[in-house]
């Protein structure tokens, strides 16, 4: 696991301008770095060593230097990957997973990425053609940012490297913050920094002669297979889980393992045969998962590793994770990841994680939502539209109003992920220049013609999986981890085990017994019923209760009347959210939350005291 920048083209200080890229993501790689440099490109790199610990420095070379690969990620099926290239006649340097990218690369061009078995993103630079030729893996686990200035391709693990590149000027992406409000995250290619992109997942790049092109190489399809009985869809889960997590431990240093009290972490500590697991909770008894995760790594012989996250050490951290996420966040849980993050690496480099059991195998708990809509969803659509108009049109709150609207609106216009925290009327509202671009429904609607084939359970796990899963649940992953230098290794978030999943029938997914429920009856030889039958929480997170104290209250209520916020917003809409939720007239938590993060990440990056990127976890 690593870090990589780098730069095409003639620039004046290029040595200094690389090595201050790399400096600012040195946390992704502290044990050593590396460059590479010709007239036409800069390359550099970080290392956190994993695999083959005294020969896989990078960059690394071809036989005769005339190729050079920088790659972030590991390839878990490199040792087969090998043994095919060793037999077409090409010859290693050492062991590492890198130099098997260089070699498959000469073999097999773009071709070498759907053999590929891991997370990654790389950039290979072909001295002879004078191509650089870049990929991200399939559901985008590793991370990869972009820009062209004056001309040349500037790229890095994280947007923190393109902000030292001179040619760029640091301008905030207003469409972004628009969408943000509605995502709780940022959605759009387009960055929060105006020209710098985001590489999506299962895309692929050459840059040539100024010229880039951006294609998808592989793509997520679900195709029902019925033919199955559910015991031999437990049987297909369970052996595709334990072949990825054997996978998934292949490492030259310790492996460990993150738990929560959920099904996801908990049957890979299971699982995975190690020492270590390691879990966090809160100073509130309803948020702390740490006795519930003690009790099951005695049961499962694992010693466990815990720390209890005090209200203020998490206030007194979230400008520092802001800064760590590149763009904002407001997920409440990145917190915790943070902090189980910090506990883990002090004792091992390497943890696995339960990210990606619930976009494959249906485990949200909105996943049930179709069931519970069924009804009402067979009546007339003349009826359904009469239904949604009349509940829009009531002045007044009233039980099951909620409920009528969701039902009488189709899933492609009311699921945009596990966030929905502004609509469209809402941001026109709290925003002091809306632009009105971009409504959700254009965002997702090329993603729903995709599978608009396929049940509304389907749909809704195709849109997570573009969507929330990406912009969310492995951007906190990713940077969390790499904040403290430690590897975060997600054995569902595997191809085989999409393979699986992506046949299972919605019924064995989700049904009125429980969500995941092929994936829990495996989860159930391994875990007490306790575990495996336990409701979908993720990493609970007490804001809704913070806001509503006057210390934490009178933070947030002077950051909405900051002059950023005044830049931005409609800060008496703001403050009318705020009270409202403190005086216990509405839940407005996640709404304030999404605004704080903005509002915080942006002092990290856009005041005078951001002006450098040189901060530390």
């Amino acid at each position: 696991m690593c870090g990589i920048c780098g730069f095409t083209g003639k620039l004046q200080h290029r040595e200094q301008v690389l090595t201050d890229m790399m400096d600012s993501i040195i946390h992704r790689g502290p044990d050593s770095g590396g460059s590479h440099m010709d007239e036409d490109i800069a390359m550099g790199f970080r290392r956190l060593s994993i695999i083959d610990l005294n020969n896989g420095d990078q960059p690394m070379y071809n036989e005769d230097n005339s190729i050079v690969i920088t790659f972030n990620g590991e390839i878990y099926n490199h040792q087969e990957l090998r043994r095919d290239l060793e037999a077409k006649g090409h010859v290693f340097r050492n062991r590492a997973d890198t130099e098997v990218l260089i070699h498959a690369y000469e073999e097999y061009g773009q071709d070498m990425l759907n053999m590929l078995r891991g997370m990654f993103a790389f950039v290979i630079w072909d001295s002879n053609t004078k191509t650089l030729f870049g990929a991200r893996d399939y559901f985008g686990i590793k991370p990869f940012y972009y820009g062209i200035f004056d001309g040349n391709l500037v790229y890095g693990s994280e947007i923190k490297s393109i902000l030292c590149y001179p040619g760029y000027q640091r301008t905030l992406n207003e469409e972004a913050l628009e969408n943000y409000l509605t995502f709780q995250y940022s959605v759009l290619p387009e960055t929060f920094f105006k020209g710098i992109f985001k590489l999506m997942p299962a895309h692929c790049f050459t840059f040539h002669e100024g010229k880039l092109d951006i294609q998808r190489y592989w793509e997520p399809r679900f195709e029902a297979d019925e033919s199955k009985s559910l015991e031999e869809w437990v049987d297909a889960i369970d052996n595709a889980m334990q072949d990825s997590i054997e996978s998934h431990k292949i490492s030259d240093v310790e492996v460990g393992s993150f738990l929560s009290s959920g099904v996801d972490s908990s049957y890979v500590a299971a699982c995975f045969h190690g020492d270590k697991t390691f879990t966090v909770g809160f100073d509130y008894a309803k948020y702390n998962e740490i006795d519930y995760a003690k009790s099951l790594s005695e049961k499962i012989q694992i010693d466990n590793y815990s720390k209890l996250i005090s209200t203020d050490e998490y206030w007194d951290s979230i400008a520092k994770i802001q800064y760590q996420m590149d763009e904002p966040l407001a997920d409440p849980s990145a917190i915790a990841l943070y902090f189980v993050s910090q506990t883990a690496a002090k004792h091992v480099k390497v943890a696995m994680s339960g990210e990606g059991a619930d976009e494959f195998f249906g485990g949200y708990n909105i996943y049930r939502e179709p069931m519970d809509l069924a009804g009402v969803r067979r009546l007339p659509g003349w009826l359904l539209k009469a239904l949604a108009a009349a509940a829009g049109a009531v002045p007044f709150h009233f039980k099951g109003q909620s409920f009528l609207k969701r039902a009488s609106t189709p899933v492609e216009e009311r699921f945009v992920g596990n966030a929905f925290e502004y609509s469209m009327e809402e941001r026109a509202r709290i925003l002091k220049h809306p632009t009105g671009r971009y409504p959700f429904t254009e965002l997702t609607k090329p993603y729903y013609d995709k599978v608009q084939d396929q049940d509304d359970v389907t749909k809704m796990q195709y849109i997570d999986i573009h969507f929330w899963l990406i912009g969310d649940i492995l951007l906190k992953a990713d940077k969390m981890s790499m904040a403290h230098s430690l590897e975060v290794r997600v054995p569902f978030l595997d191809k085989e085990v999409f393979e699986v999943a992506r046949h299972i029938p919605t019924r064995y997914k989700v049904n009125q017994q429980n969500t995941k429920y092929a994936m829990r009856q495996a989860a159930h030889r391994y875990l007490p019923d306790m575990v495996a039958e336990k409701k979908k929480l993720g990493f609970p997170v007490p804001t809704r209760v913070w806001l509503r104290e006057e210390k934490y209250y009178q933070i947030v209520k002077e950051a909405f009347l900051s002059p950023a916020a005044e830049q931005y917003f409609q800060t008496d809409e703001l403050i009318r959210l705020l009270d409202r939720h403190k005086n216990g007239k509405e839940d407005n938590s996640r709404k304030i939350w999404t605004v704080y993060m903005f509002l915080v990440w942006y002092g990290e990056y856009f005041t005078e005291s951001s002006a450098t990127f040189q901060k530390t976890a």
